[in-house]
């Protein structure tokens, strides 16, 4: 399976466990595609979906809190609107999102 093909499963993925939860995939499109395209890329190379906006270490406890979803999501978006990579938002804020482009 090519990136791309991995990719798409990865978003496929991360748009069912978002609904899931209670939160929503980051409204912008290209965002999503650059992150689902370094998990696939990661998948691909390391084995593991490791967030690619976050640094593996080698050491494999460490590195499991870095498996997407990675350990710190829930306590980001607690925190604040959107993960650190951005794949996951707030249901409010991509609802905000849209309105804002519908007008």
């Amino acid at each position: 399976m090519d990136i791309d093909e991995q990719a798409k499963k990865i978003k496929e993925w991360a748009q069912k466990y978002a609904e899931r939860k209670g939160f929503g995939l980051y409204p912008d499109e290209r965002r999503v595609d650059e992150v689902t395209k370094g998990l696939a890329a990661r998948q691909e190379k390391f084995g593991k979906r490791y967030c690619p906006c976050r640094i593996i270490t080698g050491n494999e406890i460490e590195d499991r809190k870095i498996i997407c979803p990675c350990a710190y999501h829930e306590e980001e978006l607690k925190k604040g609107e959107t993960c650190h990579c951005r794949l996951f938002v707030k249901k409010g804020y991509k609802e905000a999102a849209r309105g804002e482009a519908d007008t």
